[in-house]
């Protein structure tokens, strides 16, 4: 038997270790979260982890990486806020082309990558939110919720969305010139002041 945490060998005995899943509960009461698990070699069938959680350590070889969950998140908000900056210039871009008229193609493809980079911003604060157990209505953004900008950010997709089924190409122009812009900028409070709950 042997167990491996971080490159350390982890003294299961010393600890009472007896099974994977009380390895893994004993990872997570020091705040660790597990990133990668290696059962002999090989990553477990998740679909099987309760079963896998109950089996004796006795015989087995484990290899076991962490994350510091503040460190992850932090590095996550760093990735959004470089991910936004990327998708500010390609609606920026996008915006001129509309308001020359004529370049709603080319705009629809500066788009394309906005409208992933936007939805993963939004992903990656509720799963930042969740893995820290931080409460969003708790953020407070220009005197509003984090909740709030969400559901508002929402709406401004639905907005695009309608837009470009209508091929409203003004309308679409003013809202990614306007609001979205305001927007953008509010996500960047908001993962600054989410970054300042968590370091």
């Amino acid at each position: 038997m042997s167990v491996t945490v971080d490159h350390e060998n982890l003294e299961v005995e010393t600890l009472g270790l007896q099974t994977i899943g009380q390895v893994l509960s004993h990872l997570q009461r020091d705040n660790r979260l597990v990133v990668n698990l290696l059962i002999d070699g090989r990553q477990p069938d998740l679909d099987r982890l309760p079963q896998v959680r109950q089996s004796p350590l006795s015989g087995l070889t484990l290899f076991i990486e962490t994350a510091e969950p503040r460190e992850m998140a932090l590095e996550v908000i760093e990735e959004v806020e470089s991910q936004l900056r990327e998708a500010d210039r390609l609606k920026g871009e996008a915006v001129d082309l509309l308001q020359q008229g004529g370049g709603g193609a080319k705009a629809m493809e500066k788009l394309s990558g906005c409208f992933s980079t936007w939805h993963n911003a939004q992903d990656a604060v509720e799963k930042v939110a969740r893995l820290l157990r931080l409460d969003l209505d708790g953020v407070n953004v220009e005197g509003r919720s984090l909740t709030a900008l969400v559901e508002e950010f929402s709406g401004q997709l639905r907005q695009v969305r309608q837009a470009l089924e209508h091929r409203d190409f003004v309308t679409l122009g003013d809202v990614l010139a306007y609001e979205m812009t305001e927007t953008t900028t509010q996500w960047r409070g908001a993962l600054g002041a989410v970054r300042q709950m968590i370091a």
